[in-house]
C-alpha cells in the first residue's frame, strides 16, 4: 500500500509553517517533506517533528534566488561555489533533522550557455554531491519539471533523468519522480514508473490540469496506485499539491491509505 507525506510547503497553508506539522499530525499523517527549512532554525523543526511523532523524508537543496525565478544552480558553471556551499547547508540540516533524501534541482540555464557546457557543470556538480551526501547517509535525487510551469529548465522527462544518471555515474544519485510533471510532459505513468522504478527514490503526486488533489484531474489514482505497488515500490510519495478548497476539504481521496 502507498504511503504518503504530506508537503508542508503546499498544504496546510491556513496555518503557519510550524503549525503544520500539528495539522499533518492530527490528520493521520506519519511523514512530512517540504521544499526549503532554511528560513527556521534546525533545532525548531526537530523539536515540531518530535512533539508530533513525525518523521521528514525530504527536502531540497538551495535553490538560488527563487522569488527571482531560480529553480536550481547544479547546471550553471559560475555557480559551482555557491552550489557547494548550499549543498553543505542542506546536508547539515538533513543530518540534524535525521532526514534521508535530498532534491537537486537542476535550474534553468542561460541561453548563452550551450547544452555541452550547461550539462557538463550538472554532471559534476550532481556527482559530487551524490558522494558528499553518500558520506552523509543520505540518498541524493534529481528531478525533472514540466516545461509549462517551468520554462527553460534543463531536466523534463524520464528520459533527461537517465540520461542524466547514466553521465554521472555514481551510485547514490536517484530520481523524484514526480507524477504530475511527467504527466504534463510524456504520460505513460504506469509505464514509465515500471521501467525506471530502480531508480526511483521517492515520488510525489498532483493532479492534472491545475496542480489540484486526485480525484480533480484527468489521472486515475486508484489505477495508478495499485500499478505502483506492482512494481514493489516501496517509498513515499509526497502530496504537492494545491488544495482546490481547505487543505481539509481536500484529504478525502487520501484518508484510507493514512
Amino acid at each position: 500500500m502507498p504511503r504518503f507525506s504530506a508537503n508542508l510547503s503546499m498544504l496546510f497553508k491556513e496555518v503557519d509553517f510550524l503549525d503544520r506539522f500539528e495539522q499533518a499530525s492530527r490528520f493521520g499523517f506519519k511523514a512530512v517533506e517540504f521544499l526549503f527549512p532554511y528560513e527556521w532554525k534546525k533545532e525548531e523543526l526537530l523539536e515540531r517533528l518530535e512533539r508530533h511523532g513525525l518523521e521528514v523524508v525530504l527536502h531540497n537543496l538551495p535553490a538560488g534566488k527563487w522569488g527571482a525565478g531560480e529553480r536550481g544552480l547544479a547546471c550553471l558553471p559560475d555557480r559551482v561555489d555557491e552550489f557547494k556551499e548550499g549543498l553543505g547547508l542542506a546536508i547539515d540540516y538533513a543530518t540534524t533533522l535525521q532526514c534521508p533524501r535530498l532534491n537537486c534541482l537542476a535550474g534553468i540555464p542561460p541561453a548563452r550557455l550551450s547544452p555541452e557546457a550547461w550539462f557538463e557543470s550538472l554532471v559534476s556538480n550532481v556527482r559530487y554531491a551524490a558522494e558528499e551526501a553518500h558520506t552523509s547517509g543520505i540518498m541524493l535525487l534529481v528531478e525533472a519539471l514540466n516545461s509549462d510551469d517551468v520554462p527553460g529548465y534543463c531536466l523534463s522527462s524520464s528520459r533527461h533523468m537517465r540520461d542524466l544518471l547514466e553521465a554521472v555515474d555514481h551510485p547514490n544519485v536517484y530520481m523524484q519522480y514526480d507524477i504530475y510533471h511527467m504527466q504534463m510532459m510524456e504520460g505513460n505513468l504506469t509505464r514509465t514508473i515500471a521501467q525506471n522504478v530502480d531508480s526511483i527514490g521517492h515520488m510525489q503526486l498532483a493532479d492534472v490540469p491545475g496542480r489540484r488533489e486526485p480525484g480533480t484531474g484527468e489521472i486515475n489514482f486508484e489505477n495508478l496506485f495499485r500499478a505502483i505497488d506492482g512494481t514493489g515500490y516501496n517509498g513515499w510519495i509526497g502530496c504537492e499539491y494545491n488544495p482546490t478548497g481547505t487543505t481539509e476539504e481536500s484529504l478525502g481521496w487520501v484518508k484510507k491509505y493514512l
